[in-house]
């Protein structure tokens, strides 16, 4: 029956269905400029709680044209985790909530201030725990360690930087896309990006210590002084001193 539905099909059904209070585009279409030939459309179709939806039979439904989720209003709002940053640059096609919709995805976008101060801190302490490892490691001659724990710890500074900003860490996709249009505040975007790529591809040690100093200012002066200090003398190697 969906086998070939496309996008703007899916509209018009949703749009005429009283029970769907909400549509949202997603992924590549949600970003200007990304989408290809091979994107498809990933669509999240919003119905009233305790509603029957024509709609319902879609959910999971999966194509070279459309990828779809059908949810309740609560189900919705309460995502969170790894589809939290793809949420945050949703498009609001429908919204008959007088807003609701949109306000549910701008949240997303936004952690809390407690949120973003205690997932800044574990992963401010997973990134100096990599790049120990990783100087370490060089160090001692283990130069495949090396590299490989360089490399994690780009992951882990990418989600703190994201979190010092309140704001979910891009799919790797989006990465230079979202600092390109939101830059984060005190980071100049290309100097950033080309040192996490020289990083990531050569575990450049005196390169991850001058990142490292950059790191520590900016993470002492939000407060983070403490997970930091909680590092003792091994800070002197992060450091280069």
């Amino acid at each position: 029956m969906f086998a070939n539905l496309t996008y703007a099909r899916l509209l018009e059904r949703a749009a005429a269905d009283p029970a769907v209070v909400g549509l949202v585009l997603k992924g590549s279409h949600a970003h200007d400029g990304m989408a290809t030939e091979h994107s498809d459309h990933d669509v999240y179709v919003v119905v009233a709680k305790g509603a029957e939806s024509h709609l319902s039979s879609l959910n999971g439904h999966r194509s070279a044209e459309l990828d779809v989720i059908v949810t309740t209003l609560d189900q919705f709002r309460a995502l969170d985790g790894f589809e939290r940053y793809a949420l945050s640059r949703a498009q609001v096609v429908i919204d008959r909530l007088d807003g609701e919709i949109a306000d549910i995805i701008a949240a997303k976008g936004r952690r809390t201030h407690d949120e973003a101060t205690t997932a800044a801190a574990a992963w401010l302490d997973a990134y100096a725990n990599s790049l120990y490892r990783s100087i370490k490691n060089a160090r001692d001659g283990n130069l495949l360690a090396a590299h490989l724990d360089a490399s994690d710890s780009m992951g882990f500074l990418l989600e703190l930087l994201f979190a010092l900003d309140r704001r979910p860490r891009p799919y790797n996709k989006y990465l230079e896309w979202e600092l390109r249009r939101f830059p984060l505040p005190e980071w100049e975007t290309d100097p950033l990006l080309d040192k996490i790529a020289r990083i990531a591809s050569t575990g450049e040690v005196p390169l991850q210590q001058t990142l490292f100093a950059q790191v520590e200012t900016t993470a002492r002066k939000s407060g983070h002084g403490p997970t930091l200090d909680a590092w003792g003398e091994d800070l002197l190697l992060m450091r280069g001193e």
